[in-house]
């Protein structure tokens, strides 16, 4: 198992992992099989999505805002209650293809770590299987 540290700078960010997530898998040794990416955080996810345009992140991060609004009269005492609920949204692991010793990701597909209650320090698990 590898660990990724991410040292977020906003309040809520997508971080693009795909390059260091890439060189683990080749790191590896596997030439076939999977790559699951995992975020031990509540309030913090991962996602596969366009890592060639911006403003589809923030497009993503615009959604979510007005899926899960600030002001609402949240039970979690903590102030932090969005951020919990963005991270349900979005998942907390995705589970990606090798094949030949890389990541198959399609041509405008990238991984990102989703901070919704930075800024923080946050880890991110890979685990590289097969043969």
């Amino acid at each position: 198992m590898n660990t990724i540290e991410i040292r977020t700078r906003a309040k809520e960010e997508f971080v693009d992992l795909t390059a260091e997530v890439g060189r683990i898998v080749e790191a590896s040794g596997v030439k076939d099989g999977l790559c699951v990416v995992a975020v031990p955080h509540t309030t913090a996810g991962v996602t596969v999505n366009e890592n060639a345009d911006p403003d589809v992140r923030a497009d993503l991060l615009a959604a979510l805002r007005r899926l899960v609004p600030d002001a609402l009269p949240y039970a979690h005492g903590e102030g932090n209650s969005p951020a919990h609920i963005k991270a349900t949204l979005v998942g907390s692991s995705a589970t990606l293809i090798v094949e030949g010793g890389a990541l198959k990701l399609g041509t405008w597909q990238g991984i990102f770590f989703c901070e919704f209650d930075g800024p923080r320090t946050r880890r991110v698990r890979v685990q590289v299987v097969g043969k």
